[in-house]
């Protein structure tokens, strides 16, 4: 069996731990170990993350983790210099890596040879609709009040029952990726394609009234209040707060779900790609896959994981499952968003 696991003398034979004095024995001898800056959620993943994983990879690696989980990170990493970015590895949502990609400072993609896990994700955690390489997806569906719904949703157009007028929640477009993935998946229900703008629009005028929140937390808030009985979140925030509120459901339209995807991407101007490549390939692993998966209910994307019962029946953990992501095209988005932004603050201010 492989040992995918890393080891100090890896690395510094591949000269990540340039300037240090090496031993015999797989050590860095200096005390001043090569530190890797890279972005990362806080909350609940921060927690996990630091618990778990940070002391791991640094043994493993010999290198140093500094994380900063401050979001939002684009400007920050906007403003760095590009030989010498604030960052190493950016951690975001595929919207943002794509617009990242636009403005050079990223990689667009991660050679296989440099990061071997790579080889057991699902197709779509590699695929040229991604910027970097995913590896933790959640579905983008619909929450809804188990008390508060006469039938549980099946379709993504149940958002437009009258049962449900004052009473569903959604997105802030301009500003959440949640919502911006949705209207393309608006777009193809009620037009040609995901690119059909006017159907979207169309589509979105009869949605009104509707709670608009900001972020996913917001949405959270008011399914667990009742201010909304049904709305458009990703799995994951409906299952980690089912302890606080049993009534609490999620589900899969039949027409798919949409992927919320956790990308990593290297900074183009990194000088220190072997060990950030390191770290993606630590990420990928089936046993940090597994720690991560079961921390914060985000499914994995290599396919090797195997998760407790309970997360293993939720979570997109099979093919059968996996083929059921829509990955939204976020170059195309991008290249629209500014037009696509200013129409819907009309249709919504109406």
């Amino acid at each position: 069996m492989t040992d995918n696991s890393l080891t100090r003398r890896k690395l510094i034979k591949n000269g990540v731990a340039a300037g240090a004095m090496v031993l015999a024995a797989p050590h860095i001898a200096n005390a001043q170990a090569v530190t890797l800056n890279v972005t990362g959620w806080g909350g609940k993943w921060g927690d996990e993350f630091d618990k778990n994983l940070t002391a791991m990879f640094e043994a493993e690696t010999g290198g140093k983790l500094q994380r900063d989980t401050s979001f939002p990170f684009m400007p920050k990493l906007q403003a760095s210099s590009r030989s010498n970015p604030i960052y190493d590895v950016l951690h975001a949502n595929n919207n943002e890596q794509w617009a990242a990609v636009e403005m050079g400072l990223v990689d667009a993609e991660v050679p296989a040879d440099q990061v071997p896990n790579m080889a057991d994700l699902y197709d779509y955690a590699k695929s040229d609709k991604v910027a970097g390489v995913v590896m933790f997806t959640s579905a983008i569906g619909l929450g809804y009040r188990t008390d508060l719904v006469s039938a549980p949703p099946t379709s993504w157009t149940d958002m437009w029952a009258e049962e449900y007028s004052g009473k569903r929640g959604a997105y802030v477009v301009s500003i959440n990726s949640l919502g911006q993935a949705w209207l393309t998946m608006v777009a193809s229900i009620y037009g040609s394609d995901a690119k059909d703008l006017e159907a979207a629009y169309e589509a979105l005028e009869k949605l009104k009234p509707v709670k608009l929140v900001d972020f996913t937390g917001s949405l959270e808030k008011l399914l667990l209040g009742g201010e909304a009985s049904i709305g458009i979140i990703h799995d994951s925030g409906i299952y980690r707060n089912m302890d606080a509120n049993p009534n609490l459901g999620f589900a899969a339209p039949t027409e798919g779900v949409l992927a919320l995807e956790q990308v990593l991407s290297v900074t183009s101007g990194s000088d220190k790609k072997e060990l950030a490549y390191a770290y993606m390939d630590f990420m990928l692993r089936p046993d940090v896959q597994k720690t991560m998966s079961e921390a914060v209910w985000y499914s994995p994307t290599n396919r090797k994981v195997t998760l407790e019962d309970k997360f293993q029946e939720r979570l997109l953990t099979t093919p059968e499952k996996v083929a059921t992501l829509v990955q939204p095209d976020w170059k195309w988005y991008n290249a629209n968003k500014d037009a696509i932004d200013a129409r819907v603050a009309r249709i919504f201010r109406g």
